[in-house]
């Protein structure tokens, strides 16, 4: 997308399929983003690099999604003053709980948001770089609370739909 105002990084080509998830709702919002593969233990130059050009190319939020070591928002959070949201990812044996406690236990100094393991979180961290975003965009806000109006009305529906079938 052109003039991206979020940066989604994946810690390996196998966290597409579930960091998309959040890819899709920032383009349901109309939230320009770019997306690529930054692992901070093999390519932790290709991340120093896109980190240290992001807020000068306009990114104003950064998204970082790893599994098992999940060090990848930490490495981000060490380089940026820009927000960072870090979404945990099941790809170990423990399934996402190592990549959950890495992501959240940083040190004083490094803040990194940190969303629930898996899809919920990439959609969670999505919002939440959009919701960052809203503060000083007022077209996105009111996108935002449309969205959220759809989700609602979707609920009811279902919930609806629900009560019919077991009458």
């Amino acid at each position: 997308m052109s003039d991206p105002r979020v940066g989604i990084l994946l810690g390996s080509a196998s966290d597409q399929e579930v960091m998309s998830a959040g890819a899709e709702i920032l383009r349901e919002l109309g939230v320009p983003y770019e997306i690529g593969i930054y692992s901070a233990h093999r390519t932790p130059d290709r991340v120093e690099e896109f980190v240290s050009q992001a807020a000068s190319r306009g990114i104003r939020v950064l998204i970082a999604g790893a599994g098992a070591a999940a060090h990848l928002a930490g490495a981000v959070a060490a380089r940026t003053q820009l927000p960072v949201i870090g979404v945990p990812l099941a790809g170990s044996a423990l399934s996402g709980l190592d990549a959950l406690l890495a992501t959240v236990q940083m040190p004083a100094g490094f803040p990194v948001a940190t969303m629930a393991i898996g899809k919920p979180g990439a959609i969670n961290a999505a919002l939440l770089a959009a919701q960052i975003l809203a503060l000083h965009d007022i077209d996105l806000r009111q996108r935002l609370d449309a969205w959220r109006a759809r989700e609602a009305k979707a609920a009811v529906k279902a919930s609806e739909e629900l009560s019919k079938k077991n009458r």
